[in-house]
Formats: C-alpha cells, sequence, structure tokens
C-alpha cells in the first residue's frame, strides 16, 4: 500500500506541533512585556503619550511600515529576503506623481488620472516582484545580492525621474487613501487592520499560506509532495512588492507628496518588526499576529523616544539593540525545542 506524500508530511508536522507551536507562541507573547514597559515609559516621559491624539498617531504612522512588513513575512517564510522593498515603496509612487502633475512642477507633463496613476503605481510594483522573482527562482541568484541591487538601482531611477526634487500638488483622489478618515479614524489605520486580518487567514487557512511555510521548512520535501515551489516563492516576491508599492501610495497620501528620499531605510524597520515578532529569517516559521506586535513595538518605541527628544540616529541604534535582543531570544527558543 502506498502512502500519500502530502499525508505523510502533515503527519510528521503534526508530531511535535504542540511543543513547537508553544515556542512559537513564547516568542509571539515575549513582545508583549517589552510593549507594555515602553508604554509605561511613554506614560512617564510625557503626559501626551496616552492621549486619544497621540496613540491614533502611533497607528497612522505604523501603517505604511506594517504593510510592507505583511509582505517581507510572506518571503521571510520561504526563506527568501527582499530588501529592495523601501525602494519599491519610494519608486512607485514617484513614477505615479511623475506623470500625474503638470510639467510645471517637475512633472512629466502627461496628467494623467489619478486612478491610472494609482494603477501604474501597483503595476510598478507587481513588475518589480516578478523580476526580482524571476532572478531568484529561475536564474537561482542570491536573493540578498539581487534585491541589494535592485535596492540600489530603484532608488537611483527615482533620484533621476525626480532629480532630487519634491513633487507636490497631488490631486485629493490620489491622496486618498492616505489622507481620508472613516468614522474618525484614518483610513490607512483601517486597512491596515483588515490587510493583517487577510494575511493572518492567508497563512493559516489556505493551501498558498501552508505552501509558504513548508517551502521555508524543507524546499525539497515541499517540492515532493506536490507543491509548485517555484510559483509560491515567485507569488510571494510578487505579492510583497505590490504592497510596498501600496505602502508607498499610502505615504505619498499622508505627506501630500513624493519625495526622492521617501521609504528610506523602512526595510531595517521592516526586518526587525518581522524579527522581532518571532518570524525566522530561515525560513518556516513565524505568524503573522508575531509581525503585528512587532511593529506596534517599534512605532511605540519611536513615538516614546521623540517625545523625550531623542536624536533619529539614537533611535536607530535602539532598533539595532531590539533585533539583537529578538535575535538572543529566537537561539534560547531554538535551544528550548531541541
Amino acid at each position: 500500500m502506498t502512502i500519500d506524500r502530502t499525508t505523510a508530511i502533515s503527519t510528521t508536522a503534526k508530531k511535535g506541533g504542540f511543543g513547537r507551536g508553544l515556542i512559537q507562541n513564547v516568542r509571539e507573547l515575549s513582545v508583549l512585556p517589552g510593549l507594555l514597559i515602553v508604554i509605561v515609559i511613554g506614560a512617564i516621559v510625557s503626559p501626551a503619550f496616552l492621549t486619544a491624539a497621540n496613540l491614533t498617531l502611533i497607528l497612522r504612522q505604523s501603517a505604511e511600515l506594517g504593510i510592507v512588513v505583511i509582505g517581507l513575512t510572506f518571503i521571510l517564510l520561504t526563506g527568501k529576503l527582499d530588501i529592495s522593498l523601501e525602494s519599491t515603496v519610494g519608486l512607485a509612487p514617484m513614477v505615479a506623481a511623475w506623470l500625474l502633475v503638470p510639467f510645471a512642477v517637475g512633472g512629466l507633463g502627461t496628467e494623467i488620472n489619478p486612478f491610472f496613476a494609482i494603477l501604474v503605481a501597483l503595476s510598478i510594483g507587481f513588475a518589480v516582484g516578478l523580476f526580482n522573482g524571476f532572478l531568484v527562482v529561475k536564474l537561482g541568484l542570491d536573493p540578498f545580492i539581487v534585491t541589494l541591487a535592485m535596492l540600489i538601482l530603484l532608488r537611483g531611477i527615482t533620484l533621476g525621474i525626480s532629480e532630487g526634487k519634491t513633487l507636490a500638488g497631488l490631486p485629493d483622489s490620489f491622496r486618498y487613501i492616505g489622507s481620508a478618515r472613516w468614522l474618525g479614524i484614518p483610513a490607512a489605520i483601517w486597512v491596515t487592520a483588515i490587510l493583517f486580518l487577510i494575511a493572518g487567514l492567508v497563512l493559516r487557512y489556505t493551501s498558498w499560506g501552508r505552501a509558504l511555510y513548508a517551502i521555508g521548512g524543507n524546499a525539497e520535501a515541499a517540492r515532493a509532495a506536490g507543491i509548485r515551489v517555484d510559483f509560491i516563492v515567485m507569488s510571494a516576491f510578487v505579492v510583497a512588492s505590490t504592497l510596498a508599492a501600496f505602502a508607498g501610495l499610502m505615504l505619498a497620501g499622508r505627506l501630500a507628496s513624493v519625495t526622492s528620499g521617501m521609504g528610506e531605510n523602512l526595510i531595517f524597520s521592516a526586518l526587525a518588526a518581522a524579527v522581532i515578532g518571532g518570524v525566522q529569517l530561515t525560513g518556516g516559521q513565524g505568524r503573522i499576529i508575531g509581525a503585528l506586535l512587532g511593529v506596534l513595538l517599534l512605532g511605540t518605541l519611536t513615538n516614546v523616544l521623540t517625545l523625550a527628544g531623542v536624536p533619529t540616529f539614537w533611535i536607530n541604534a535602539v532598533y539595532g539593540a531590539v533585533i539583537l535582543l529578538a535575535l538572543l531570544v529566537g537561539r534560547w527558543g531554538a535551544r528550548t525545542r531541541r
């Protein structure tokens, strides 16, 4: 009698599943004490910290980061990496704005329809993700080197198009998703929360989401089980890059302009949030709720440091320290599981 490969892998995965799940929950929940400590410190540092306006500000300023983290999590689960996402955040809205605004204010002069400009931005994200996925999956190139080259290339294109200028005068319809309010709360917060919910459901209940974990755990075993590894990995790159383009549109709407440096260093924050939340860089482990907690921790930490008057470069140093701490926690979890 022949045993179905998929069934065999599922059975193997279930053995010890409680232990793995417990360790994963420990890693995710370990973010909560840190978040609570930061909140307490924030309340001490400034009486304005716990006001509704400031808490809304934290969520609003974390929205773009959260969307990028969702896409990055999909890629990390497969054991790959895309550091060009931050350049996509800058390039996609820049090209759209360049085609949209009049020549007199730095645009190309085509003055296309705002809704078509949004479609152009998302298409750029789709194309960049497809190209990255092709180089990594089909040509077998190293994902870090490929996406590093793309990060530099896309940033150069953004600078070339804008000539270092800021493109402003964007129409309201183009800025809507980043500037509108629904029920008194910024629409960006609602949209980000919905995307996190969808991402969580996709990872837990769809074959595509489960395939990401399987590929990150053992790509060859996943291939032997009938999973279309190449397609899944390429689609993860495409989804992540498209989400980055959408985050860029949201950021442009919030700033009411597009700058050549938009999205710069965002990937470091995204990696920090993912790692803090328990997403393994080696693939196969992590949940979207952990990534969300990582985003909230970084957003709250940045707000507290800003209220305390800490210079920006010290904030970056704190990010590095937090990443190292998260790696140590992950190492402890791996040893405990063994």
